[in-house]
């Protein structure tokens, strides 16, 4: 076993996988569970695979060789074995809260005193999950940004009766695996980063319904623009930057931010698609999307955005080490 400690992890799909290679690259022995031995294979297969990609590409991870990551991963189709002995539980399986309540009593019941039970949940508030649990104060959502390995940030989230010492050993792990932790001091539904996004993405939809701009103009102003600087920095530090500090940036533009906010519009009714008039709108949205990117090419240009995501975190790494 590592001197660092064994990590759980619940689920080999996208998120697991990318969590076993996250704690694998500092050192940590990772148990790797799933209900189909044919399901572990393939992971162990992918992780070990990407791996010798990302070390080619000179994007791998911590100072441990590609060959040596991958033997600190092994896979299980035993709960019990893969529970068995951790410091930290890190579920990985599908958005359905029956199955997480499933998931985790069963968890519960093998786990040892002093374990973390942490679930990759993206908008299942942690109370729902953990109120029947028996170890409740010591479970957590810890929800990271897709893909994980390459972006590294993860929202902690705790449930009412999650305890201080949880929270802070959970922080202070993500920060050993090179994570960067967002701690929420409360439960809140859809967490930070997705009630950023929905927001974004509500002002999105409407400018493209309105025909103010098109789908793909509208990817300019955040890939040339807005992404650029968003890359190395947030909107608080940018609007700090962007005047003589944080108070003089509202004296000078917040009556303007105030009138054009006033003027954004109710929440798209798109989204939910119940009208025949809400269904052609995404239809629409989607042809134009598609001209762009047909369905046939979306596993390609996925490559195409993670080894571009990949190039950039080793940038962002490579400047952080000389400042």
């Amino acid at each position: 076993m590592s001197d660092k400690g064994k990590i759980g992890i619940v689920g080999s799909g996208l998120i697991g996988k990318s969590w076993a290679m996250i704690f694998a690259s500092v050192g940590y022995e990772v148990m790797l569970y799933d209900v189909e031995p044919a399901q572990v294979t393939r992971a162990l297969d992918n992780i070990r695979t990407e791996l010798l990609e990302f070390e080619k590409d000179e994007t791998l991870r911590g100072s441990l060789t590609a060959a040596e990551q991958t033997k600190l991963i092994a896979g299980t189709t035993s709960l019990e074995e893969c529970v068995r002995g951790t410091i930290y539980i890190q579920e990985c399986v599908p958005e359905l809260l029956d199955l997480k309540i499933k998931v985790w009593t069963e968890i519960d019941k093998l786990v040892g005193d002093g374990t973390i039970l942490a679930s990759s949940t993206s908008c299942i508030v942690p109370s729902k999950i953990s109120k029947d649990l028996k170890n409740k104060e010591r479970f957590i959502v810890a929800h990271p940004c897709n893909p994980p390995y390459h972006t590294p940030m993860v929202e902690l989230v705790p449930a009412p009766w999650t305890d201080a010492d949880t929270r802070q050993r959970t922080r202070d792990l993500m920060t050993a695996v090179k994570q960067g932790p967002v701690s929420l001091q409360r439960e809140l539904q859809g967490f930070v980063l997705n009630r950023m996004q929905y927001a974004l993405l509500n002002e999105c939809w409407r400018l493209i319904r309105d025909g103010i701009v098109s789908p793909q103009d509208l990817d300019v102003v955040m890939k040339d623009g807005m992404g650029m600087r968003y890359a190395f920095m947030g909107p608080m530090e940018t609007i700090h930057l962007n005047a003589e500090g944080t108070k003089n940036y509202c004296d000078r533009y917040g009556e303007t931010i105030y009138n054009v906010s006033s003027d954004s519009g109710p929440i798209p009714t798109g989204w939910r698609q119940e009208s025949e008039e809400d269904r052609v709108e995404v239809e629409n949205l989607n042809k134009a999307m598609c001209e762009t990117i047909p369905l046939e090419k979306l596993g390609e240009r996925r490559v195409w955005r993670d080894r571009r995501l990949a190039a950039l975190a080793k940038l962002k790494r490579e400047m952080d080490k000389s400042e």
